[in-house]
């Protein structure tokens, strides 16, 4: 892993800064002696706010320096989210403290190991010993290893894929949040964008312009999102075929896209919703960015997408959908001028190209432009700078250039560094850079960074995570074998413990057509999740569904706020009242309920109780009732930091809050700190030089001075020796200089000596001053230790008068009844 250069084992490490918003990636580099020097190289996390970019070919190091970048941030307690396209950043999760073989073992490559000469085992021995090694040449350890593991979550999620953590995108048609709906740019981008990646999964690429099929979906999202409504795909499909307009522009529907052109897009898009390999989509946690970021108890997390399995049309709807729900997540966080989290892609190939316009490119050319504000830092990485958009990285902060694979991609990172040079209001010399480039060896970067006053060429530090190369499916779901999976965001009343539906025998007695019911009596329809299959029947049956808008008020804790929840429960028996208790609570995403059931669909008869309408009057005051003396609210209080949560905030999702409030109030301080000290360390450290300069001085003039006196005396004993009466008395003269001279050089040594006490006296104030600095950073470090933070629990009940329930009604939901009578689940 160590390039050969002239290297020596650096003489300070970074550890006492590691945790201070300096990400420890190296140390400075002499490019003309090809040596390692002893400075360590520091990034400041802040500067990551204007972004990166991470250019250089196979072998230059870029897979090792944006691990130890992403390495440095979760010990300083910032999470990553980041997209793997190929396999590579799994290796994340293999870190071992103890260093031992018997931790190497099971991810050494038997081939490699042939291709050495020895045995698996043997040779998990030596990569033991040379990581070992390698730590230490770097000042690092077993015990750094273990404050990284300790310090944040690893996870790999596989959408479309069970070999991780199973992920669903489907969420990613729900209504945006009322702030997103205000801003009618961003609704119209995310719009676009969600259309455009759905359609590529359709193998369609369409102009958002001229192409029919965009503009209708881009219509059918528009409308739903204005009302509020979630949509799924089975809704997308049914709404393709019965659009709710008449008229798209001032063609009439029929005109601009026909029923019968409507329904073949209706089909290619339900025969992907009915094809096995979908089914996985459908699966796993929802694609959350909070959840993504922060764990349950707040800590913060490094999420890697593994896309590596997918198609390429896959990966770029998973990768277009995942930049729309970041920059919407992003949207709702508050301005800050601290790193507040960490979007980190791979391999951007083709993802952000300089002349095409692919669905993924729109949404990470707004997240480049302004996540900043909100303290979201971009990194991406490529080994093909010609497939980059230069013109929208112009404004990226920081660049690490590694070593070029032809002549071609130099010269296109010149372009790309000129660019950022121009945009940053300064000038490159594009030819001294040429040279550097040129000069660039194995794990040897340059950093132009525009926070800096000059590039900066280093050699990047040996990384704490093993670097065993590009995962498999079955290695990652070796890593993952024990994690266990979120439940799913929606739920069904049948549904057990943690909400998972399960299969159940089917009951007998169910109808052909559609029960008989009053028109008095409100009816839904819960949607398809998936196509029912070959040989199997649709069976519709009852529940009770009623929505709820409630309001929370505490003036105390600064809670003024009104939620929507939703209950399903399942058919009362006879006249009982529903189970509100027992029901399936939305209590953040309502389904998206439909106003007619499937055409292939059965019914179960509903129970007598279920089709009067008088007892949906009692149901609603019991379920006020149920709500007011069931339904409080929990937020959180931090006295520290004199925060409150947000009302349906879980505890991780605020101490996740809280850690970057923490963030942005120790930079404030740190930046006061090093203020308050740099001028007296500055002072110090003048004065030592002044008194090493002056002992040079004085060292300098004894020196001459001895150098005289000598003279003189050897001139004097040669006069003697001569015993020329005419000399006697210049060598009388030449004597009492000599003296002098002697008397001189005495006062000299005592002016060095003091000299010398005073230096000593001025590095010992520096040990000091730097020991109190350190003790300042320490103590300032657990004042603002968000892991640490009490909360304090405070209860809010629902205001009884502000209970409104509507609707509320007879809801079926949609069943699979298989040939041997097993009825499971095709809703969510």
């Amino acid at each position: 892993m160590m390039s050969k250069t002239k290297s020596k084992k650096p003489s300070s490490a970074a550890p006492d800064l590691e945790k201070l918003g300096a990400f420890y990636l190296g140390k400075t580099y002499d490019l003309e002696q090809q040596a390692i020097r002893d400075e360590a190289l520091l990034y400041d996390a802040k500067d990551l706010t204007t972004h990166g970019i991470c250019v250089g070919m196979t072998g230059s190091g870029k897979t090792g320096l944006c691990l130890a970048m992403l390495e440095e941030a979760a010990l300083d307690g910032i999470p990553t989210l980041a997209i793997d396209p190929k396999g590579d950043l799994g290796n994340l999760c293999l870190t071992f403290p103890g260093l031992s073989p018997s931790d190497f073992r099971p991810w050494i490559d038997e081939s490699e190991a042939a291709r050495n000469g020895q045995s698996a085992d043997a040779y998990a021995g030596t990569v033991s010993k040379r990581w070992r090694k390698g730590l230490e040449e770097w000042n690092q350890d077993g015990e750094r290893i273990q404050r990284f593991r300790d310090a944040a979550d690893v996870s790999i999620y596989t959408p479309g894929s069970n070999a991780g953590i199973p992920i669903t995108v489907l969420r990613s048609f729900d209504a945006p949040s009322p702030e997103l709906m205000e801003d009618s740019d961003a609704m119209r981008e995310r719009t676009k964008c969600a259309v455009s990646g759905l359609l590529v999964l359709l193998g369609i690429e369409a102009d958002p312009i001229k192409s029919r099929e965009h503009i209708l979906l881009s219509t059918i999202l528009d409308r739903a999102w204005r009302a509020g409504r979630n949509l799924n795909l089975p809704d997308i499909i049914r709404e393709i075929q019965s659009p709710p307009v008449d008229r798209i522009g001032v063609f009439d529907l029929e005109s601009f896209y026909p029923s019968k052109d409507r329904l073949e897009l209706a089909m290619s898009l339900n025969n992907l919703l009915a094809s096995p390999g979908f089914a996985s989509w459908m699966e796993g946690e929802p694609l959350d960015i909070g959840r993504l970021l922060y764990t349950e108890d707040g800590r913060p997390r490094i999420s890697i997408l593994s896309i590596a399995h997918l198609s390429d049309a896959e990966r770029m709807f998973f990768v277009t959908i995942v930049l729309n729900e970041l920059l919407a997540w992003v949207r709702t966080q508050a301005g800050t001028s601290s790193l507040r989290a960490i979007f980190y892609m791979d391999e951007i190939f083709g993802y952000f190209p300089p002349t095409r316009n692919p669905p993924s490119k729109q949404p990470m050319l707004t997240l480049l432009k302004q996540a900043r504000a909100y303290g979201v830092g971009m990194m991406l990485a490529t080994q093909n700078p010609v497939d980059l958009d230069y013109k929208g990285l112009a404004n990226t902060g920081t660049w690490f250039i590694g070593r070029m694979q032809t002549e071609r991609d130099k010269l296109r990172v010149l372009d790309g560094l000129e660019g950022a040079a121009v945009a940053g209001g300064a000038m490159l010399d594009r030819g001294d850079m040429d040279r550097i480039l040129s000069g660039l060896g194995s794990r040897v970067f340059l950093m132009h960074n525009v926070h800096e006053d000059a590039p900066i060429i280093f050699h990047t530090r040996w990384v704490l995570s093993f670097l065993r190369g590009p995962m498999t499916r079955t290695q990652i779901r070796e890593l993952t074998s024990g994690t266990e999976t979120a439940a799913p965001a929606l739920a069904t009343s049948e549904a057990p413990a943690k909400n998972q539906p399960v299969a159940q025998a089917a009951e007998p007695g169910a109808a052909t057509e559609r029960p008989e019911i009053s028109t008095d009596v409100n009816q839904f329809f819960m949607p398809l999740s998936e196509a029912i299959g070959d040989g199997n029947r649709l069976l519709y049956r009852p529940s009770i569904y009623a929505a709820a808008r409630v309001h929370y008020v505490r003036v105390s804790a600064k809670v003024d706020a009104w939620l929507s929840m939703a209950f399903l429960t399942p058919a009362p028996e006879s006249s009982a009242a529903p189970d509100w208790d027992g029901s399936a609570l939305f209590d953040k995403n309502a389904p998206a309920l439909a106003q007619a059931p499937d055409p292939a669909g059965t019914f179960e008869e509903p129970s007598g109780s279920m089709t009067r309408v008088r007892n949906y009057a009692k149901w609603v005051k019991l379920l006020q009732s149920y709500i007011y003396q069931e339904r409080r609210g929990t937020i959180f209080r931090c006295k520290e930091l004199k925060q409150f949560s947000n009302l349906g905030e879980s505890e991780g999702e605020f101490r996740g809050r809280l850690a970057h409030a923490a963030r942005e109030k120790r930079d404030l301080e740190l930046d006061k700190l090093r203020k308050k000290y740099g001028s007296k360390l500055a002072t110090i450290e003048d004065r030592i030089r002044r008194a090493e300069q002056k002992i040079e001085k004085e060292r300098s003039q004894l020196g001459q001075q001895k150098y005289q006196t000598a003279i003189s005396l050897g001139a004097t004993i040669l006069g003697a020796f001569m015993g020329r009466k005419v000399g006697s008395y210049r060598n009388v003269s030449r004597a009492t200089t000599t003296m002098r001279g002697a008397g001189r050089a005495m006062r000299e040594k005592e002016d060095i000596a003091r000299a010398e006490e005073d230096l000593d006296a001025q590095r010992t104030r520096l040990r000091e001053l730097e020991d109190e600095f350190k003790q300042a950073i320490e103590t300032m470090e657990a004042k603002f230790d968000a892991g640490v933070l009490d909360l304090e629990e405070i209860i809010v009940p629902p205001r009884k008068t502000d209970i409104t329930i509507q609707p509320i009604g007879l809801c079926w939901t949609p069943w699979r009844i298989t040939p041997d009578g097993i009825a499971e689940p095709l809703h969510r």
